[in-house]
């Protein structure tokens, strides 16, 4: 059936969009890698028609193979981005931040890995220690970002692979991280302690502090951070005083997502 071929169940109803989409669904966490012949299983489709549809949509980028197993990229992630942005994970953060900033009286933040940016989605503002305003929508450069040294960290070796071969590493301050290389080495110290702490990279004057947040397979699909000026804190006293309480907010959002209704706890 063409593309553009519709089925009995009326004018608008596009069958081969429902196929593609059905080939990303027989990808899930008991089938995170599946061969051409489990994909025409687990859809009904026929072995050639899975097949165009997984090269389709490894030539878009949402599924990479080896040539016998395919996979899930990150991109998929884009996907869900808007129902994340308007429900699931920022219902369930913001009052984990409101809570958390009031403890240690600094702002705090919720994003998500899309592309090469990190995405607000949630955020309390205690006070404006960046030249720019930060909103629910805000964007920033990962590799410049405590958050996004978390998010980069827990991507597979694959992708972050892909990732440091396409992005573009600008050197936003005197102390970013703008060569492979270098990144690699932190994001590889990230991903061992389970936290990121990034010292003026983004802006001058600007420390802050990351924690992933986890779905119920250990995935980050998250993470949050607290920001705070370089004028008032210390490395050691960011580590001593905040890190403690981030990561305890991290975890009790991790606890709500998972005992969320279904609904509620799909974010991604």
């Amino acid at each position: 059936m063409d593309e553009g071929e519709v089925t009995e169940r009326g004018a608008h109803h596009v069958q081969s969009l429902e196929r593609g989409l059905a080939v990303i669904k027989a990808f899930n966490a008991d089938a995170a890698e599946l061969t051409l012949s489990d994909v025409a299983r687990s859809t009904g489709l026929t072995r050639a028609a899975a097949r165009r549809f997984l090269l389709t949509l490894v030539d878009l980028g949402y599924v990479r193979t080896d040539g016998k197993y395919f996979s899930l990229t990150a991109r998929v992630l884009e996907l869900g981005y808007s129902y994340l942005s308007s429900l699931s994970l920022p219902e369930v953060a913001q009052p984990h931040l409101e809570r958390l900033s009031s403890e240690v009286h600094e702002s705090s933040s919720v994003s998500v890995l899309e592309g090469m940016d990190i995405v607000y989605v949630a955020r309390v503002a205690v006070s404006r220690i960046m030249t720019v305003s930060i909103n629910v929508g805000t964007r920033f450069p990962a590799h410049a970002t405590s958050m996004g040294h978390v998010l980069l960290a827990g991507l597979e070796d694959a992708d972050l692979r892909n990732y440091l071969a396409g992005a573009k590493l600008d050197k936003l301050t005197a102390r970013t991280k703008s060569r492979p290389e270098e990144l690699l080495a932190e994001l590889i110290r990230v991903h061992e302690q389970g936290y990121a702490m990034v010292d003026q990279e983004l802006e001058e004057g600007l420390r802050s502090i990351a924690a992933p947040i986890r779905d119920r397979n250990g995935k980050a699909v998250a993470a949050v951070n607290l920001s705070t000026h370089a004028s008032r804190t210390t490395r050691e006293s960011v580590e001593q005083e905040l890190l403690p309480p981030l990561l305890a907010a991290a975890r009790a959002i991790e606890t709500d997502l998972a005992s969320a209704p279904p609904t509620k706890a799909r974010h991604g």
